[in-house]
């Protein structure tokens, strides 16, 4: 059974070549089945009379679906069709073969600022048996002859007819194709033409499940236009200065982006992406401007525009769309034929999976200048990995006193960074004192910072005397990951004031004393940088000894409603929120909604679990890092050190508060449970559970 929908004509098409006519091809689309007629050039009353033939499961499912035919002006250069009109038709009048009639259909707009005039000519029906199949061979008997060369067998040409698959620029039509069929010489199995099953590894999978890592499910979908503005070229020089400061001004509507500027640069490259809301676009048309920043405001050296009902859609996965290059004109100077330059430019309909949203430039944060752009981007945070160095000071041999009339009192004082520890006063009041104790410092990497220990004599109460002092790379410390035991080393100690000697070889004659120590990198213990109530990691630090991740978990940061004033700005009370959650050592931030109290994210971030009685954490941040003073409107003021915290949620908490807690819990393997407390105010609406 099949859906047969003849193309016959359309009249008065609106004129969209430049030159008052129209290339045009139609393209019917129906139940993810694409087809499309040639093109007939140059008329606006184009005739096609072409059919096409779609596949139909039943007459049932065919009323709750519809056929729509679009008309197209094709273009030989980028966006390569310009929309002339759609008419969409309901598949509960579809008729039966035989019962089919003429019928003109006005075409509609797409958009609401789209240009359309002029019908189309159909006929639809059902055919139960068509006379075009996808492939037709003729018989063996009237198509193919045998003839014998000595052994072997050969058959002659046969032809083929086919339906070629159709992409949006393709005609569809039968052709003969001439296929040549040698014939068997053996017999083969029939299993070799059995359906078979393929094993293909296709997307991540996890460990703990079959189910493949979705894109931005759990949130709503916001959908943006993007502009990427790479660079220029050929830009002529101001004839005044005799150079080019070259920018770039990205308008649409009352929205208004610009690139930073170079001085003195015919080529200049930006490679920066402009966002602009759907929800907010009040154009249809959009318009990027190349200026000199010596010109006045008014001026500009060329600009490109494009319709917006012509912009191409891309959603991931699909490839980034290619830069193009754009010849830069200027519609008041019709009759110049000077060289304005070319820039290259990529405009696309996208949403915010797409992976420019995090780096673009948000027309919603248009207000926001200088530094304060960085901060209300979102961003991905990962904490560097923590050791535990494990200092065990045994003993020194060969002590030189200052002072040799008094009984010594010997420690030993270690320092990593803004952590100092030391040793008890050692018992043994001989020149070979003796400790026997330990030492614990956390080390982030990467390891730059340096391990200094001193041997001191205490000469008086608040007054220690420094003896020898080492310098240890951590780069140069043994990790170890298991039972077995460090060996120890002897360490040669500078004597006081040895490293301050400006010749090395005096500083190599100086006497020095030892130090016995046993030093590694702890790689089998989990560094507790956070409280054990709210702990979300409890892997060791060496990734050796990770096991597998049980699952995946995705968190939809959808919004936050009635959330409370935290600042003014221009006389009245305004907040500026953004949203954080912590899991494991990865932190995320979303980017920054201003001046809203209910403000919509929909950002989607996900974690490898490898531990299900862990716990996240949320939080929702006032943004006061917006450039221009202290982020409330104060342009004169000191800018604020730290962002206001509006809201962190937290189980210990419980009942209802201002800010309200929340956190993540897995009980178990089986799946997940959210366990919010109750919150009266600020309360964080977010889609989680996978």
């Amino acid at each position: 059974m099949k859906l047969v929908v003849e193309v016959v004509e359309a009249q008065d098409l609106i004129p969209r070549d430049g030159e008052g006519s129209a290339n045009a091809f139609a393209e019917i689309d129906f139940h993810n089945q694409r087809s499309r007629t040639r093109t007939v050039s140059k008329t606006l009353n184009p005739i096609w009379k072409e059919k096409f033939y779609f596949t139909l499961d039943s007459l049932e499912s065919i009323k709750k679906q519809s056929i729509e035919v679009s008309v197209y002006n094709e273009r030989k250069s980028f966006p390569y069709r310009n929309f002339l009109g759609r008419v969409r038709i309901p598949g509960s009048g579809v008729v039966n073969s035989g019962e089919e009639s003429l019928q003109r259909f006005p075409l509609e707009k797409k958009w609401f600022s789209s240009h359309v005039r002029g019908e189309i000519s159909l006929k639809i029906y059902i055919s139960p048996d068509p006379n075009t199949p996808p492939v037709e061979i003729e018989p063996e008997e009237e198509g193919e002859k045998r003839v014998k060369k000595g052994e072997e067998e050969v058959k002659e040409v046969r032809k083929v007819a086919t339906t070629r698959h159709i992409s949006k620029h393709q005609s569809s039509s039968p052709a003969a194709v001439p296929v040549k069929m040698p014939a068997l010489s053996m017999s083969v199995p029939a299993e070799e033409y059995k359906l078979k099953e393929a094993r293909l590894n296709l997307g991540e999978r996890w460990p703990a499940g079959d189910k493949q890592v979705s894109t931005y499910d759990l949130v709503e979908q916001m959908n943006y236009l993007y502009v990427r503005v790479v660079k220029a070229k050929d830009l002529p020089p101001n004839p005044l200065t005799g150079s080019v400061d070259p920018y770039v001004e990205v308008k649409l509507g009352n929205y208004r982006g610009t690139t930073k500027h170079f001085e003195k640069k015919t080529t200049p490259e930006w490679n920066q992406v402009f966002a602009f809301s759907k929800d907010r676009i009040q154009s249809s048309v959009l318009e990027v401007f190349v200026r000199d920043k010596e010109m006045a405001r008014d001026e500009y050296m060329g600009k490109v525009s494009f319709d917006l009902n012509e912009v191409p859609t891309r959603v991931p996965p699909d490839s980034p769309l290619a830069a193009q290059w754009y010849r830069l004109e200027d519609l008041r100077r019709a009759g110049d034929s000077k060289v304005r330059g070319e820039i290259m430019l990529a405009v696309w309909m996208g949403t915010q999976a797409d992976e420019a949203f995090p780096e673009a430039w948000h027309a919603d944060a248009a207000a926001v200048q200088g530094e304060g752009v960085f901060s209300v981007r979102s961003k991905v945070y990962v904490s560097p990995k923590l050791w535990y160095i494990r200092v065990t000071v045994i003993e020194a041999q060969d002590i030189v006193l200052v002072d040799p009339n008094r009984a010594p009192e010997f420690t030993t004082k270690a320092q990593l960074g803004n952590q100092i520890l030391k040793t008890r006063v050692s018992q043994s009041k001989s020149l070979s004192p003796v400790w026997n104790e330990d030492m614990v410092f956390v080390a982030a990497e990467p390891f730059e910072e340096m391990l200094v220990l001193t041997v001191e004599d205490r000469v008086s109460p608040g007054k220690d005397e420094i003896l020898g002092r080492l310098v240890l790379p951590l780069t140069t410390i043994e990790k170890r990951l298991d039972h077995r035991p460090v060996h120890s080393r002897w360490f040669n100690l500078e004597r006081y004031g040895g490293f301050l000697e400006p010749d090395p070889r005096r500083r190599e004659l100086r006497f020095a004393t030892r130090i016995h120590l046993r030093i590694c990198l702890e790689g089998a213990y989990h560094v507790m940088d956070e409280s054990t109530m709210y702990i979300s990691d409890t892997r060791p630090t060496a990734r050796q000894l990770w096991n597998l991740p049980i699952g995946v978990l995705e968190v939809g940061i959808l919004g936050a409603a009635s959330l409370a004033p935290m600042k003014t700005r221009d006389g009245r009370s305004t907040t500026d929120a953004y949203c954080v959650a912590k899991y494991s050592q990865k932190w995320v931030r979303t980017r920054t909604i201003l001046d809203s109290f209910s403000p919509r994210w929909n950002e989607q971030y996900t974690w490898e679990v490898f531990d299900p009685c862990t716990v996240i954490t949320l939080g929702v941040f006032d943004n006061c890092h917006l450039g221009g003073g202290d982020g409330a409107g104060n342009n004169n003021a000191k800018p604020a050190a730290k962002d206001s915290r509006i809201a962190v949620w937290r189980e210990e908490d419980g009942g209802a508060s201002a800010c309200g807690a929340l956190h993540l819990y897995f009980p178990d393997e089986h799946g997940l449970s959210l366990r919010p407390t109750a919150a009266s105010k600020d309360a964080l609406r977010a889609a989680f559970l996978r």
